[in-house]
């Protein structure tokens, strides 16, 4: 199912992977990252396996993707084009549903700098890309520690843009879960095994506890 949502920025696309009515207790609204859209293996890994667990997926397209361009603006306009597509999620919801934003890549750190305003109860960050690679010392950390809600990160283990190792001590609302293998798109080598099936089992088990 999808729906055009209109933004400072453009049109925005959601896309709705529904969980059972009777079974629903979380939605969660997700975003894709700066060099591709939401056919990233992690989102729709995540929008295949949840919903069968009680928690609705919500994929949010920025409008600079359906409008067909190729390179990502500015934090600033990626905020604008996210914030109205979350809220129209949140009030679609059923009332008293808990309500949840998140992403990968840049679709993380969007997620971490308007989770509040979005009146979400949580945010799920996915690759969160800490530092331009090779770059450690321009530090974007101060988006993830300042969320104000409690957080999950989910890092590969060879992620480029930020290992596990290298994220500083998280506030106690936060929670850091470290695959054994995978790089920025959580891809893994021949010679190991795969971390989707591990990292939709982490989101769900982590947004299970948070919404008991």
């Amino acid at each position: 199912m999808h729906e055009l949502i209109t933004t400072p920025a453009g049109d925005a696309r959601i896309t709705r992977f529904p969980a059972p009515a009777r079974k629903r207790r979380a939605v969660l609204a997700l975003g894709h990252g700066a060099g591709g859209g939401i056919a990233a293996p992690d989102l729709q890994a995540l929008a295949a396996a949840l919903p069968a667990d009680g928690i609705e997926v919500v994929l949010i397209e920025q409008p600079w993707v359906v409008a067909g361009k190729k390179i990502a603006p500015a934090p600033k306009t990626l905020d604008a084009g996210w914030l109205p597509a979350a809220e129209a999620v949140r009030k679609s919801s059923a009332r008293k549903t808990p309500f949840l934003v998140g992403g990968r890549s840049a679709g993380a750190r969007v997620a971490c700098r308007t989770g509040a305003a979005t009146g979400a109860t949580g945010i799920v960050a996915l690759a969160f890309p800490l530092h331009p690679p090779g770059k450690p010392e321009k530090s974007r950390a101060e988006e993830l520690t300042d969320t104000g809600l409690p957080t999950l990160v989910v890092q590969g283990a060879t992620d480029p843009f930020g290992t596990p190792a290298e994220f500083p001590k998280l506030p106690p609302t936060h929670r850091l879960i470290g695959l054994p293998a995978g790089d920025h798109g959580f891809k893994t080598k021949k010679s190991e095994e795969p971390v989707l099936e591990g990292l939709v089992a982490a989101v769900s088990e982590w947004i299970g506890g948070l919404v008991r």
